[in-house]
């Protein structure tokens, strides 16, 4: 068992590059099912999330080369089955974004039910009644879906209630293939779904309106395999730009589309946070004192949920009183417990709010990555608290930073990975 020792008060400094982005990836490996042909991926993040994905891949019968550094060939000629196995699944909720895919290519998927970080209530009903829109039968027993469309599937005009990625995901895979035209009306709009609708266009697919409130999808017969490049991953950029701030650091983050940044970078100019944008860049500085804020996460465009952890543990050492409004998921404030163990002050407002008085001293101690983000926020903490904190569970963090500990060491942290005995 793994644990991180994080030794507070060093300041941040230098230049650190961000990986490709986790949340376009995986989705963008399943894609590949449906091409008839070898795809070429790079900018492919090390991230035990991406072998889980590959592995579910493996078991359906593609064949992948990994031996480069950051790129992936999926040799994905010939499927040789339709089942997603529950040891690979159970781990990893995005492996769900399978069954698009594979229903559309084999007329028939069968897969676990979908785990991953317990961060609240993610129910699949939206991509099965996207599936059912499309003409697919749907079975669900002993933890398992199934999905048939022996006929194949058939374009729809579908409508989401939320505007789910994983749903958005799954139903624009399914319908490249279905006969017709499929329109998606409140889809989710994150640069990952653009960043898959671009690789989907390069097999053949013809998807528009990616990255606005309604996506068409005109279904082709045949798809091929395609050369892609990832986009950079915002919430890593993210991460490193808290940590910046939060140690009164001078930090520029490489790999970044600032465009893809706005509600973070404009709360963070609100905390006293310096900024300034480049191309592909960002520099981060913070030399005076941070100022408490309020947020509240919200769907793309809005604040992202998944920077909601990382934030609060900067608002813990901020001047003044903050809020934060959880919307996305329920669940998700797990972290405070642990960060009010190093001296946070912070309390919850029901299941969705929470004030944060500040600053507070934060005292190392050990905690546990109960998410993944929430991994990330005690890391986060633990630059800036005094004495020494020591990091559990490190399974989550490993699911979506690649390095961390390399990449912040780069900077000056004093961080370590150590093995210790159970």
């Amino acid at each position: 068992m793994d644990k991180l020792i994080v030794r507070g008060g060093n300041r941040l400094v230098g230049t650190v590059k961000t990986s490709g982005a986790k949340n376009a990836v995986l989705p963008i490996i399943a894609a590949s099912v449906l091409g008839e042909t070898p795809s070429h991926l790079d900018e492919i993040p090390k991230l035990e999330d991406v072998r889980t994905i590959c592995g579910v891949l493996r078991y359906l019968g593609v064949k992948i080369d990994d031996s480069r550094e950051h790129e992936l060939t999926l040799d994905t000629t010939r499927i040789s089955a339709y089942e997603a196995p529950y040891e690979l699944v159970r781990t990893m909720r995005a492996s769900f974004v399978v069954l698009g895919p594979l229903l559309a290519r084999m007329g028939h998927a069968r897969i676990s039910q979908p785990g991953g970080c317990a961060i609240g209530s993610r129910p699949i009903d939206l991509h099965l009644k996207g599936f059912e829109a499309l003409g697919a039968k749907i079975s669900q027993d002993h933890g398992f879906v199934e999905a048939y469309a022996p006929n194949g599937l058939k374009g729809a005009d579908i409508y989401l209630d939320f505007p789910s990625v994983g749903a958005t995901e799954n139903i624009m895979m399914a319908a490249c293939l279905a006969e017709g035209t499929t329109t998606l009306e409140n889809p989710a709009e994150e640069p990952e779904i653009v960043d898959l609708a671009n690789y989907l266009n390069q097999m053949g697919a013809r998807i528009r309106g990616a990255g606005t409130d309604v996506i068409r999808i005109e279904g082709v017969k045949h798809m091929h395999g395609a050369e892609h490049i990832a986009i950079p991953d915002r919430i890593e950029a993210g991460t490193y730009m808290i940590a910046a701030a939060m140690t009164h650091g001078d930090v520029i983050i490489e790999n970044v589309l600032a465009e893809h940044q706005k509600p973070l970078l404009a709360k963070l100019r609100e905390a006293g946070v310096l900024i300034e944008e480049d191309i592909d860049r960002i520099h981060v500085a913070c030399p005076g004192e941070l100022k408490g804020v309020n947020v509240k996460t919200l769907p793309y465009p809005g604040f992202p949920t998944d920077m909601q952890a990382q934030f609060m543990a900067m608002m813990t050492i901020s001047q003044g009183r903050s809020t934060v409004m959880e919307t996305v998921f329920e669940n998700r404030f797990m972290h405070v417990v642990e960060l009010n163990r190093m001296g946070a002050n912070i309390a919850t407002t029901g299941a969705r709010g929470a004030i944060i008085e500040g600053p507070a001293k934060l005292t190392g101690c050990e905690v546990n990555a109960s998410d993944l983000r929430a991994g990330a926020a005690m890391i986060l903490a633990g630059l800036v608290a005094e004495g020494t904190t020591t990091i559990g569970n490190l399974h989550h963090i490993d699911r979506g930073y690649e390095d961390i500990v390399g990449k912040l060491k780069g900077l000056g942290a004093d961080i370590q990975r150590i093995s210790v005995k159970d």
